[in-house]
């Protein structure tokens, strides 16, 4: 199916099925419950999870087939957002011409810092494309303000021209972003008893994308390139005694690595027309490191899972506090009540990144395989139980 084996084909669906029910699968709390507060079902986080599915597996695409480590990263999600909002500035609110252009302008970036970057490796190489990174973050706030707006980001106003758009509404706002008349803020609502879904047309045009950019994933992992960019990985030196060349297969990763991350931008913008320098800082190119690693370098699923995993933390985790926990807690006596809230308070709300921390340092030592190695760990040992049921019950013939 669609040329992929039966293996492959079934890690596509089963992805399909999770993007496409991830507003069921995400409210799993009735609403108003104390447990409401875990719910990721709201348009705004499961846009994050699929964008930054995007970006994540792109990365993988470089990091887990090559093994070339870029911090740069963010660069080139900081100049899809930048292209993707001049198109809207400039021609229209749809956007389509929008992530088309940002992927182009992106590509064409990372040719540029890839042809430059990959002529050193290992720790030389991931240093250089750290240092264009900032660069780039330092050119976008305060050198490139006219095209950047320096700190304040890019974003619309009543005087840009739109050539194939209006400038403003009847009733005197701005447009807002759409996909030929649907616009990407609409969301259906769908109340069943205690329950409420929200359908976002906006999440459904990332998660569509997401699905085509796994998929042309597969086709690279199981491709002849894909297994020349693991030659890469194993040993370079052996490529060059054989008379093959492996620059312009790293150089090929690179661009096609940083056209994902633009895709990713040029949504971000798409969901929401600003664009601002902090996406191109060093902190965003670590993320989609940790995102890689935590959900298993080198695999197929793992980034994806790696990139829900940071952002459900970012935004659920982020946002409990000492009310919400003396409220889980209220049946307690105050003593203990307030014990255990001091307990639990550095490792959450603004102490998140504490969690995630620690987290991320259990599933290094003991899943160096991400937690793609974990679900096989799991998958295991139950497959283990099963056949030890089965030969348990198996007759043996009589002597």
């Amino acid at each position: 199916m669609l040329g992929l084996n039966k293996k492959d084909t079934t890690l596509l669906l089963v992805v399909a099925i999770l993007t496409l029910c991830a507003p069921f699968i995400l409210n799993p709390f009735p609403e108003g419950s104390a447990l409401a507060q875990f719910n990721a079902g709201y348009p705004d986080l499961m846009q994050r999870f699929v964008i930054f599915g995007i970006f994540a597996i792109g990365f993988n695409i470089l990091f887990g087939l090559t093994g070339y480590l870029s911090f740069g990263h963010a660069a080139f999600l900081g100049v899809g957002s930048y292209s993707a909002v001049w198109m809207f500035k400039l021609l229209s609110m749809n956007v389509i011409p929008a992530i088309i252009l940002s992927m182009i302008v992106s590509g064409l970036f990372a040719v540029v810092i890839g042809f430059v970057s990959l002529r050193r490796s290992g720790i030389y190489f991931s240093i250089l494309t750290l240092a264009f990174a900032q660069m780039s973050f330092n050119l976008a706030y305060s050198v490139l303000t006219p095209i950047t707006n320096g700190e304040t980001g890019l974003q619309l106003t009543l005087n840009d021209p739109r050539i194939l758009g209006m400038s403003a509404t009847a009733d005197g706002s701005i447009p807002v972003t759409s996909l030929f008349g649907l616009e990407m803020r609409s969301t259906y609502q769908m109340e069943v008893g205690a329950w409420l879904f929200q359908f976002n047309a906006g999440y459904y045009l990332c998660a569509a994308i997401m699905l085509l950019a796994f998929y042309l994933a597969i086709r690279i992992f199981r491709s002849p390139f894909g297994m020349m960019l693991r030659a890469v990985k194993s040993n370079q030196q052996r490529m060059r005694y054989t008379g093959l060349n492996p620059r312009p297969y790293t150089l090929a990763a690179f661009v096609i690595s940083g056209m994902y991350a633009g895709l990713a931008g040029g949504l971000m913008a798409s969901m929401d027309p600003l664009a601002g320098a902090e996406r191109m800082q060093w902190t965003a190119s670590g993320e989609v490191v940790l995102m890689t690693i935590l959900g298993g370098a080198g695999t197929l699923i793992g980034p994806v899972l790696g990139a829900g995993f940071i952002k459900y933390f970012e935004n659920i985790f982020s946002k409990i506090n000492d009310n919400v926990l003396h409220s889980w807690f209220s049946f307690l006596p105050d003593g203990l009540e307030d014990f255990i809230v001091t307990i639990v308070h550095p490792f959450i709300g603004k102490g998140w990144h504490l969690t995630l921390g620690i987290l991320f340092m259990l599933v290094v030592i003991f899943l160096p395989g991400g937690l793609v190695e974990g679900g096989q760990r799991i998958a295991r040992l139950f497959r283990g139980k099963k056949t030890a049921n089965t030969s348990k019950t198996k007759t043996e013939p009589a002597e």
